[in-house]
């Protein structure tokens, strides 16, 4: 289908014509291989801190896949193969500090009436979350508008922190316009930060697709493209999600408190055990940010709080102080305040969740301790947080 502009009786008559194609998931459980263990020993090292999902859901992606890699599914649609490889990568993705995002492209009712659809704002990771935004990826419909897609990523990545992996799913078939401006705008905006990785998941007719996910992947000079076939498999998968996020490395100094990150670089040496970290060694709970003028925990924290319960179960003896911040906007007075209720209500969140309230003390900081800058809107909802501080050492 190319794009063009539609009446609306021409409309109507998609919508009534059954244009959209629902995607039906009905693939055998999937094993994701566990890299916990080697970033723990220091093999891999972080190296993506936001992946954003550019997803094809053009009418091209509801015709039957027919290439390798998913046997037990029958005559499974390309769509439903393009859901079915990010429930994997997400499977996959392992115990890391991230921010994600999906948007898809296509036309119709599928895509809200419009050429490209924001189906996750930026925001930070959590496999519950990023399964979420998955499932909102019911049908496909209409032509093929990735440049749209591409274009419209430069103000979802607005908010996006450290270095970026943009990942494009498309059988790469007959695309309206092509993306290589949209791409070269991207990487004028955000340079070296920002590579493009794309999976070809098309049919052996549609090979001159692979060519073009292929081409799109280079613009960016850190990408690369690979198939739903070559990364359908436990290990395919699990090689593409450490070549996207990691680097390899090779441990020669010694990690004592076994965080996973190797004490040269460990900016908290003692940190307890069975805690997910971050790329300096601290207790990831430091990210748990919050809306302006707002005291209430946000969703998509799941993962960091179950984590803290752990930890703080797993080690009877640790107490910790529960830490409020705000950013720079109103008065001083005020900002402690808020700062202090942060704190209280991260606290009240693990009292209600078994942990000793004479385990936890809280202190509000205000505006006075900023990670980032409040000139910006991203700066500030950094600043927006509450951080742990163990007390017991």
């Amino acid at each position: 289908m190319k794009k063009t502009l539609l009446t609306a009786t021409t409309i109507a008559t998609v919508a009534l014509s059954g244009c959209a194609t629902q995607s039906i998931n009905t693939f055998q459980p999937f094993q994701a291989k566990n890299l916990n263990g080697l970033i723990s020993s220091g093999h891999l090292e972080q190296k993506k801190d936001t992946f954003f999902v550019i997803n094809d859901s053009s009418s091209s992606t509801s015709k039957t896949y027919l290439g390798s890699g998913f046997p037990g599914q029958s005559n499974p649609t390309k769509l439903s193969i393009e859901k079915e490889l990010l429930n994997r990568m997400n499977k996959t993705i392992p115990n890391i500090t991230l921010s994600s995002g999906l948007r898809s492209f296509g036309y119709g009712p599928c895509l809200d009436w419009g050429y490209t659809k924001i189906n996750q704002p930026v925001q930070n990771y959590s496999t519950s979350s990023f399964d979420s935004a998955i499932k909102t990826l019911e049908c496909s419909s209409g032509g093929t508008p990735v440049a749209s897609a591409f274009t419209a990523a430069n103000d979802d990545l607005a908010s996006a922190t450290g270095n970026i992996g943009v990942i494009l799913f498309s059988d790469g078939h007959n695309y309206d316009t092509s993306p290589i401006p949209a791409i070269q705008t991207l990487k004028s905006t955000f340079g070296d930060k920002l590579c493009v990785y794309t999976v070809w998941v098309g049919n052996e007719n549609e090979k001159m697709g692979q060519a073009v996910l292929a081409g799109l992947s280079s613009v960016s000079g850190c990408g690369f493209s690979t198939t739903a076939s070559e990364i359908s498999s436990s290990d395919g998968m699990a090689n593409f999600v450490t070549k996207v996020f990691f680097d390899h490395k090779t441990p020669s100094i010694g990690d004592r408190d076994g965080d996973g990150v190797l004490d040269d670089k460990d900016k908290c040496p003692n940190t307890p055990k069975g805690a997910i970290v971050d790329r300096d060694g601290c207790w990831a709970f430091h990210g748990v940010l919050f809306d302006f003028d707002k005291s209430t925990i946000k969703a998509g924290y799941e993962k960091l709080f179950d984590n803290a319960i752990l930890v703080l179960e797993s080690n009877p003896s640790l107490t910790a102080e529960i830490q409020g911040h705000t950013d720079s906007k109103g008065a001083e007075s005020y900002n402690q305040s808020l700062s202090e209720s942060r704190a209280a209500a991260v606290k009240q969140h693990l009292v209600n969740n078994g942990i000793s309230a004479s385990r936890l003390t809280t202190v509000g900081f205000g505006e006075s301790q900023p990670v980032a800058s409040n000139d910006t809107e991203a700066g500030r909802a950094h600043n927006r947080r509450v951080s742990f501080k163990r007390t017991d050492m």
